[in-house]
């Protein structure tokens, strides 16, 4: 009688446990092939310019998660298990390699396949750590957030710079997933047309401006003022969160009055204390000068584009462009 009760029972045990290993290798099947439950390309992103990029080519095809969130500033960022498992589960994953050192190594040490660094695919510049100036006592404090060999990795705030990355990313989805490959091809000449808009906006907005010269706290837009022939006076480094040194603040100072600046630009995800006192100080006005670090509550624009646009007319009203 008991022999009997048990065959059943172990007969039953030996079924769940079957279906135990086959669930936990179709699991595994999934992580491996970098695909989700609905069999689209699982794409992570490092952070926020990484992740417009990949939603916008990627469109239907993609799932994005990002790593940072909005609101956290991306260069302090630590990375926790959740988010390392999101790594190695990835199919793809498009960072930018000299922004965040915590998950430069962590990508390094990822299982996933297609890993892409967006510093690759466009050039890297030297800028100086404010306005194109080093000043002694500031360069250690941000190097190790700086790009490979100390250059400038804020190449997203320059719309052509950006559009070479985009089409870049975009080659490289269509040979992760070369079953999607026109769709990708076809939303990257979508987005390049958008950022080639931006571009255009750009250079006619600011051809008229009295001044050429901004100060801003974050020295991130090294390259668009290069783009478009301005002059970036940064208040610190590369490094959001650097202090600059009585010396430089007399600088500046002395820069807004010869050169006639009426803004000191200050950001979103980082105090605006020292732009606030300088601008005391000299007499100026304040005003928000995005990096596009993240999009939060405050941004000016719920996406790149949006943002953007709003930095075009911030910067048009401080350099009386017409």
């Amino acid at each position: 009688m008991n022999v009997r009760r048990l065959i059943p029972a172990t007969a039953a045990a030996g079924a769940v446990t079957l279906g135990l290993v086959t669930l936990s290798a179709c699991s595994t099947s999934s992580a491996a092939d970098g695909k989700s439950s609905d069999g689209r390309l699982k794409v992570v992103a490092s952070f926020y310019p990484m992740q417009y990029l990949a939603e916008q080519i990627g469109g239907d095809h993609v799932t994005v998660s990002t790593l940072t969130r909005p609101g956290v500033e991306p260069h302090d960022l630590e990375l926790g298990p959740r988010q390392t498992a999101e790594l190695n589960e990835a199919g793809y994953i498009v960072y930018l390699k000299g922004v965040q050192p915590a998950v430069d190594k962590a990508i390094a040490q990822s299982e996933a396949k297609n890993k892409v660094d967006a510093a690759t695919l466009t050039k890297l510049e030297h800028h100086g750590t404010e306005g194109g100036h080093s000043h002694e006592g500031e360069e250690a404090g941000h190097d190790e957030h700086e790009g490979e060999a100390g250059s400038d990795p804020h190449i997203w705030l320059d719309p052509v710079k950006y559009a070479e990355v985009a089409k870049g990313v975009g080659t490289s989805l269509e040979k992760a997933d070369p079953d999607h490959a026109a769709d990708y091809k076809k939303n990257t000449d979508a987005l390049l047309t958008k950022l080639n808009g931006l571009n255009s906006a750009y250079q006619q907005g600011l051809k008229t401006a009295a001044t050429k010269t901004f100060i801003t706290t974050h020295s991130a837009f090294g390259y668009l003022a290069e783009r478009y022939g301005l002059d970036q006076e940064g208040i610190a480094g590369i490094d959001p969160e650097s202090e600059p040194s009585p010396a430089r603040i007399k600088q500046l100072q002395t820069i807004a009055k010869k050169d006639k600046v009426t803004t000191v630009f200050f950001e979103t995800l980082a105090s605006d204390k020292t732009a606030k006192t300088l601008a005391e100080d000299t007499g100026l006005k304040t005003d928000v000068l995005d990096p596009l670090e993240g999009i939060t509550d405050k941004s000016r624009g719920r996406d790149y584009l949006q943002v953007m646009e709003s930095n075009l007319a911030a910067l048009q009203k401080a350099l009386g462009a017409k």
